[in-house]
Parts: C-alpha cells; sequence; structure tokens
C-alpha cells in the first residue's frame, strides 16, 4: 500500500493541474471501487473549482468551493495521471513504467483547462468520498488521526509524551495511525535503522523518568523527517504498483538500507539483516547495530 511519501509525491504531481481548475465533467465508469461512491458523485463535483489540495495521512482532500470535500484514498494499487497537460517533466529511463492498462481506468475528472485527470486502480481498494465541509473533523476516517510527521509537531518531546508507559514494541507504536499519521512499515524499517533503534525495545523506553525526551526520541524524531523528506523527494517507493503522476516510478527503494534485505550485509556494521513479523507486518532490522 503506499505509505505517505508516495500519497505526498502524488498530490504535488497532481496541484499544479488541478489548484484552481474547474471541474467541466468527471466520468465514473463503476459504482464502486472499494467502497460505493456517494450517490450523484459526478453531478455534485461537476462545476465545482478546486481551491486547495492537501493530504492527511494517506489521504488526499481537495478543497472545492461547494459544500464538499474530496476525499480520495489509493488503495493498494490506484494512481493518477495527467492526460493533455502538456510536458509532466523529464523521467529518468532507469526508471520508466510500461503504461498501465486502461481497463482499469475507473474515474476520470476534465479540467476546465483542457487536462484530464485519471485514476486507475486495478485492485480497486481505493476509494473516494465527499464529506460535508463542517463534518470533516469529526468524521470517522479522521476524528481519530494523531499528529502530521512532517508538520512542526514531531520532535523529541512529543514522541516522548505519546510513547510513556506504552510497552508495546517501538516499531508497532510508530504504525499507529492515532499517534502518528501515516507512518508505514517501509519508512519506520528505514527509520529505525537509521536511528539505530531496534524495532523489539519498549515504546516507553523514549521517554525518561520524568516525562521529558531520551537523547533518542529526540534523534528518532529527527530521522523520521529526513527519511520521509528524502523518499518524496525521490518519487517515493515503487514496489508494485505506485507511480507518479506522469508515469514515472519513484526511485527510494534503490536506497533501502534494511526494508526487503533479510539475509545480506548491514550497510552500517556488516552485521546480517534480519526479517521477522510483528503484528502480522514483516519487520527488517539488524541486530548488531540496532539496539
Amino acid at each position: 500500500m503506499p505509505e505517505l511519501p508516495e500519497v505526498e509525491t502524488v498530490r504535488r504531481g497532481l496541484e499544479p493541474a488541478m489548484l484552481g481548475a474547474r471541474l467541466i465533467a468527471i466520468e465514473q465508469r463503476r459504482p464502486d471501487l472499494r467502497f460505493p461512491f456517494p450517490e450523484h458523485f459526478a453531478e455534485r463535483l461537476t462545476g465545482r473549482r478546486v481551491e486547495g489540495l492537501r493530504r492527511r495521512a494517506k489521504y488526499l482532500i481537495a478543497d472545492l468551493d461547494g459544500a464538499d470535500l474530496l476525499v480520495m484514498h489509493l488503495g493498494m494499487s490506484g494512481s493518477f495521471r495527467i492526460e493533455q497537460s502538456g510536458d509532466a517533466g523529464h523521467r529518468p529511463p532507469a526508471f520508466e513504467a510500461a503504461p498501465k492498462n486502461s481497463a482499469h481506468d475507473h474515474v476520470a475528472f476534465d479540467l476546465s483547462t483542457g487536462a484530464r485527470i485519471v485514476y486507475n486502480d486495478p485492485r480497486r481498494f481505493g476509494f473516494m468520498q465527499l464529506i460535508a465541509r463542517p463534518d470533516f473533523a469529526g468524521h470517522p476516517l479522521f476524528k481519530n488521526i494523531g499528529i502530521e510527521p512532517l508538520g512542526g509537531e514531531l520532535d523529541g518531546a512529543t514522541l516522548a509524551r505519546l510513547f510513556a508507559g506504552k510497552k508495546a514494541p517501538l516499531k508497532a507504536t510508530l504504525l499507529d495511525q492515532s499517534l502518528i499519521a501515516g507512518l508505514g512499515n517501509i519508512y519506520v524499517c528505514e527509520a529505525l535503522h537509521r536511528a539505530g533503534l531496534s524495532p523489539l525495545r519498549a515504546a516507553a523506553s523514549l521517554a525518561r523518568k520524568d516525562g521529558g525526551p531520551h537523547q533518542r526520541a529526540i534523534l528518532l524524531a529527527r530521522v523520521i523527517r529526513e527519511v520521509l523528506e528524502e523518499a518524496v523527494a525521490a518519487g517515493g517507493s515503487s514496489l508494485r504498483d505506485h507511480r507518479q503522476t506522469n508515469g514515472a516510478l519513484g526511485y527510494f527503494q534503490h536506497n533501502f538500507k534494511v526494508y526487503g534485505r533479510d539475509g545480506a550485509p548491514c550497510l552500517h556494521c556488516g552485521g546480517v539483516v534480519q526479517r521477522i513479523t510483528q503484528s502480522g507486518r514483516a519487520t527488517f532490522y539488524c541486530g548488531g547495530c540496532q539496539r
């Protein structure tokens, strides 16, 4: 499933095409994706102007000039592409991808600028919802989502406060979306390796007895932001389905230090990268330098 950097990459790709444009026609080619489309979905969007495009956790949110917000989730295999909008930018040949099968094009947005935004989703685990603006904060999708790791809220003191008293493993706690929004398996593995912290240590170990941040909390907060920012700059990670809006693959997967490298030597200490299962998810780490 796309994680925060992939969703942020898509947002940044869509924003220049969508911001300020009016939705002049919507082609909805099936009644549902993961969930049914809202009633009168196309009609409610037609004629609306896109006044903003933001990300909350792993959701894309189009702020419209009407009563509704358009919320979009990529699911496992969803992607957007921009058509009829000129040159989308140079793509390094090594990372070019074959075009997506148009049989899986499920929604198309025609914009007043002449651009067309097409949503493709082979597995149909993504979805789109319309949420009334006053209901957004209390909506079930958003009311229990934690802080944004790329915002100004994430620092050592915040990690110490969120994790104080929690005996659960550090990795599982970092993946708790009610605490920190948008962190996923890949980037948590990479951040923990960069910080030299074991995914098995208790989350509470990031806080001192007085509740203040241990030095390891300050370090982890910093490297989480670094890893996410580097991944966004690289266009995300393309392991299966992720594409940027110009069709290019992300290439942060070429920078993985532990994820998917079980049995390989640790690039930091020369130890062996291990794979274990935590809460049904694969965890990759080096027992030699992650303590």
